[in-house]
């Protein structure tokens, strides 16, 4: 009788084993522990089905780092893209928007550069709202005589100022 109740331990054992490595295929193709395995039956399962097989264990894939996304191919083979002329054109300024930027005839993107300079340099730039810019005597007749415009608003205003040399 003995050996017939091992055999039948023997059958609950392998039954347990069996159910041990379904519960931790399960929660490693949902990325989470073993249901009713526990940590480590499920972890010792795991190590032993990775070993069987010959590959790495999830703690071992978990520390590679992640693989990185190869940089799309640039269209025109190496070579920079070309500016768009009508950005990089040169822009006269009025007389208000020339006691701040100069009297010379630079792109737009350099008038915007010279008027944050200025605008940094006099700390003009609300201390609360940093997105507003306070107006001083050379900068006011530029904002259409406001004491206080939004960066955005800035732009806009600025532009008035501005035509093709």
């Amino acid at each position: 009788m003995p050996t017939a109740k091992k055999s039948s331990g023997a059958k609950k054992g392998a039954a347990k084993k069996s159910s041990a490595k379904s519960a931790s295929k399960s929660a490693a193709k949902k990325g989470g522990a073993a249901k009713k395995g526990g940590a480590a039956k499920g972890g010792a399962a795991k190590k032993a089905t990775a070993a069987k097989k010959g590959g790495a264990t999830k703690s071992a894939a978990k520390k590679a780092p992640a693989a990185k996304k190869a940089p799309a191919a640039k269209k025109s083979g190496g070579t920079k893209r070309a500016l768009n002329p009508a950005l990089s054109a040169p822009m006269s300024s009025s007389a208000q928007l020339q006691a701040i930027v100069g009297d010379q005839p630079i792109p737009r993107s350099e008038i915007t550069k010279r008027i944050w300079d200025y605008i940094k340099k006099n700390n003009l730039q609300d201390q609360q709202n940093r997105r507003a810019i306070n107006a001083d005597d050379k900068l006011r007749p530029i904002f259409g005589g406001k004491n206080q415009v939004s960066m955005f608003e800035m732009t806009a205003l600025v532009n008035k100022h501005m035509k093709p040399a």
